[in-house]
């Protein structure tokens, strides 16, 4: 059987580290990179150091609008699929990588793989809404990984193929925090101490504003205090 893993952004790449290593055991794996982050702290970097096998093909697509990268992926990972011919394709997430791999496998009736189906923002402003939510309906597997994500899907009508997996990237921290642990020099590099600092990571346009910052900083302020 022969597995078409697609893949573009960071999240990505961190998240078929663990799946690859276990597919390849059972499976001839192609590894097709879109190209959506490309710079070497948002790309390379992850290969390197999770030991995630280099692609197969890499499209390049790069940065653009939503339309823009999303119509040229689809073209792309198209014409990939095509001389492949693989049995499923399997993409992860929210992006416009999975989303323009996924229309490219259904269009060319090839079974489609979806993991970490069935979340919600409940929010359609969000690009990364509507791509999880037509991901979620041309897909033949459903990998979700919380039993809300299950019921969501369900209520929208989606029963078939649905398995409640858990969250692939909790297993990834299991697998790979001894090596962190061992080789991660970022404390001493920022100069902090263990259990000495917080850390948040805000990248959601919708969080990023000044009232939801300012909101968000402060419960952070008072789960510090208490």
């Amino acid at each position: 059987m022969k597995v078409a893993t697609i893949i573009g952004a960071r999240p990505q790449f961190i998240k078929m580290a663990l799946v690859s290593r276990e597919l390849r055991k059972h499976f001839n794996e192609v590894i097709i990179h879109t190209g959506q982050h490309y710079d070497y702290e948002m790309d390379k970097i992850f290969f390197e150091q999770l030991n995630i096998p280099s692609p197969d093909y890499y499209l390049g697509v790069g940065s653009g609008t939503h339309g823009y990268q999303t119509g040229e992926m689809l073209k792309k990972v198209e014409k990939v699929l095509l001389k492949e011919k693989p049995d499923l394709v399997l993409v992860y997430g929210d992006t416009n990588s999975t989303l323009a791999g996924a229309l490219a496998a259904a269009k060319l009736h090839i079974k489609v793989g979806h993991v970490e189906a069935g979340l919600r923002s409940f929010d359609k402003r969000m690009p990364e809404e509507i791509n999880r939510i037509i991901t979620d309906h041309i897909s033949d597997l459903l990998f979700a990984p919380t039993e809300t994500a299950v019921k969501s899907l369900y209520n929208e009508g989606i029963q078939g193929g649905v398995y409640l997996t858990g969250d692939v990237m909790y297993d990834v921290l299991l697998y790979y925090i001894k090596i962190a642990e061992k080789k991660s020099q970022i404390l001493d590099t920022l100069g902090l101490k263990p259990k000495g600092y917080l850390l948040a990571t805000i990248h959601r346009d919708e969080n990023r504003n000044e009232k939801n910052l300012k909101k968000k900083s402060s419960m952070l302020f008072l789960r510090a205090e208490s």
